[in-house]
């Protein structure tokens, strides 16, 4: 499980004050299409000009297969660009339907390359009326940064990208601040299928020639990036797009407890070796058999995996994490960068984690005001219990704001069960940010905040990912079963609360919000918490209350 530093302002911040002041701003929904090698995808998102995010609405994909160019000229097929043209067409009408108000389009590699690259996208103006931008390889390379950095939290630790593409693949060095190396080599998975595999399974020579000119192809690349690397420094590997996705699934379908969403899903470089291994004896129609690829991700799946494991060997990675977010989402994060959305990429980024859980309190209808109360009591007791009621040294505090933010969001499904359909949105709901464990853990913190105790059986214990993430799991949702506890009506009627504590006892007075305001309520209601409270922590718990002086 990552290590999350804890952030004293997770509420109350200003930033959390502007946003409550006009949560009601309209949405802006704005389209974006990349014109790839493989494929063409078209991406329609919903952007929060309060929140400063955005929501993927519609997700599409077409292999359109640009980049089978004519072998002798190197041209763009008339039938490739055709297939592009009705994809296109498709596309233009799907975002209107979705009354987008602006629809950016991207081309890459292969309309890049091709000596009729420029009369392509002349044709796509004039029979669409679509402008696309051409864009270099640096500049895609500077994209997927910013889709990669709408989606991970980075902190201030230092990111490797690596994008594997059908006729180029991007190396990108970065952090939460900036990209301090950004790389576009020629060496894709289609190209390389094309260019070199006539026959299969390769034969051990043809495999050894394949992984030297990767290894050539990369290492001016490698060679940067390396330079850009301060000493002592440990980056984290992240890969994304389609090969990528697709080793993923392949690798994901292996596990135990298969992960629902594979951004955030940790590979390590052994894992890719024996997947590499079984690829290269597989058959073409051997692998167009395996389910998690379609027909055309079988066909150039062995050259991508190469390049994976290949760049993984040369700069000694053991481990990397998927991103479902890339160049598409890197077109979104760009116009809300050039339309004044956000004023800089570094506040999105430093940010991302709270915007994403007060998307989803929006998104599901939860009481916002009663969740923030909540939140700040149990943030309140976690500050000054370290010691008797956990022990946990920072990363738990950000996990226990979410749950807190989102503990209710299941009760307009069955009030009597919420705390179970809490679970089941979150856990299904994108928080972005957050690794794959600690979602996990932050659903199943709202999950147990109330009724039973987590039991072997339940799916939402068995599906955490070792004892430290239960036990931080068991202390967190203790406190925010007592801090729910104090917040029973729906007006706030307890101003603050005050904490002592020792190695026996805490002890909880309760101040009321006006003079002659009986907490009676809150007192037996966190009262009734002291059985569990003894049984996990062995302290007893009392409970007083004052009325406000004010």
């Amino acid at each position: 499980m990552s290590n999350v530093e804890p952030s004293s302002s997770i509420v109350d911040t200003e930033d959390l004050m502007e946003l409550r002041s006009s949560l009601k701003e309209d949405c802006r929904n704005v389209g974006a299409i990349d014109i790839g090698t493989n494929s063409t995808h078209l991406l329609v998102a919903s952007v929060d000009p309060l929140l400063r995010t955005f929501r993927v609405d519609l997700a599409e994909k077409s292999t359109t297969r640009l980049g089978e160019r004519d072998p002798d000229t190197g041209e763009l097929t008339q039938v490739a660009m055709d297939r592009v043209f009705d994809t296109l067409n498709r596309y233009k009408e799907l975002a209107s339907s979705h009354q987008v108000e602006q629809l950016v389009i991207a081309a890459t590699s292969a309309v890049r390359e091709a000596p009729n690259g420029l009369f392509f996208l002349e044709k796509i103006k004039e029979k669409l009326d679509l402008h696309v931008d051409l864009i270099s390889g640096a500049e895609e390379a500077r994209l997927i940064y910013l889709g990669v950095l709408s989606g991970m939290s980075f902190g201030e630790k230092q990111h490797l990208l690596l994008d594997i593409g059908g006729g180029s693949t991007e190396l990108v060095l970065a952090d939460g601040r900036d990209a301090r190396a950004l790389t576009s080599t020629r060496v894709g998975a289609v190209r390389l299928q094309r260019d070199f595999i006539k026959q299969e399974p390769l034969s051990s020579q043809r495999r050894h020639f394949l992984q030297t000119f990767i290894q050539g192809s990369l290492e001016p690349a490698v060679d940067k990036v390396s330079r850009r690397l301060r000493s002592g420094e440990n980056p984290v590997m992240v890969a994304t797009s389609g090969t990528a996705m697709a080793i993923g699934s392949l690798l994901a379908s292996q596990e135990d407890n298969r992960p629902l969403k594979l951004h955030g899903f940790l590979i390590s470089k052994s894992m890719v070796d024996e997947l590499v291994e079984k690829l290269l004896l597989m058959t073409p129609e051997e692998r167009r058999k395996i389910p998690q690829l379609n027909e055309r991700r079988s066909e150039i799946i062995v050259p991508g995996a190469l390049i994976l494991q290949t760049t993984m060997k040369m700069l000694n990675i053991n481990e990397l994490v998927l991103s479902e977010r890339a160049l598409r989402e890197g077109l979104i994060v760009d116009w809300m960068l050039r339309h004044g959305v956000l004023e800089d990429r570094f506040n999105f980024q430093s940010s991302i984690r709270q915007r994403t859980v007060l998307h989803q309190a929006q998104r599901f209808a939860v009481a916002r005001e009663r969740s923030e109360r909540v939140a700040k009591h149990a943030i309140t007791i976690y500050d000054n219990t370290f010691g008797t009621l956990h022990h946990d040294k920072g990363v738990g505090r950000e996990l226990l704001w979410a749950a807190a933010m989102l503990h209710s969001c299941g009760q307009h499904i069955n009030l009597s069960a919420y705390h179970k359909h809490s679970w089941y949105l979150i856990r299904h709901g994108e928080l972005l940010g957050y690794s794959q464990s600690e979602h996990l853990m932050v659903a199943a913190i709202a999950r147990y905040h109330r009724k039973s105790l987590p039991k072997k059986r339940h799916e939402a214990w068995q599906s955490l990912s070792g004892r430290e993430d239960r036990k931080i799991v068991a202390e967190m949702a203790l406190i925010l079963r007592m801090a729910t506890a104090i917040d029973r009506r729906p007006e706030p009627v307890v101003s603050s609360i005050n904490i002592y504590s020792d190695s026996s006892q805490v002890s909880i007075q309760l101040v009321s919000d006006k003079p002659n305001q009986s907490l009676s309520l809150e007192e037996w209601s966190l009262m009734n918490t002291s059985g569990i409270v003894k049984d996990l922590t062995g302290v007893d718990l009392e409970v007083k209350s004052v009325r406000s002086d004010k």
